[in-house]
């Protein structure tokens, strides 16, 4: 079963950031068009819905619309193949009902995009398949 997200408020932008959280991809698989007015990013995600006992990755696509502005930190834009993972993703408030999503990835690396509003699209892109490593989140 393929997962299928939209987020217009902060609420469900938190959804898929739960969904997202431990997401990898490489940093040439970041796009902004600016003309479009739209982010989008290839990652390969943890499919924490599948439960415990199952490992599994899958291909997906997130897509923000309304992007103004992009900044970056800590992200080498020449280093296509260098690989980032996301930690979450959040929304600070403008005025409303603008403000900045950003993207906090491990390692310190951050996106900001500067939105109009929360238009934001998470969807599945191929078939899950199994993999050996479970995201570990030990209890500091």
């Amino acid at each position: 079963m393929s997962l299928k997200l939209r987020a217009e408020d902060a609420q469900d932008l938190a959804v898929i950031s739960s969904a997202l959280q431990d997401a990898v991809g490489k940093i040439g698989d970041i796009a902004f068009d600016a003309a479009a007015r739209r982010l989008t990013l290839g990652l390969n995600r943890f499919r924490w819905e599948a439960g415990a006992k199952t490992n599994e990755r899958v291909r997906c696509g997130l897509q923000l619309g309304g992007v103004m502005a992009v900044q970056q930190r800590n992200l080498r834009r020449d280093a296509k193949k260098a690989v980032i993972e996301l930690l979450a993703i959040t929304f600070e408030p403008d005025e409303a009902p603008g403000g900045a999503i950003l993207l906090t990835f491990a390692g310190g690396g951050d996106l900001r995009a500067k939105v109009e509003c929360i238009d934001v699209v998470l969807a599945d892109v191929s078939a899950p398949w199994p993999t050996t490593h479970r995201p570990n989140h030990a209890e500091g």
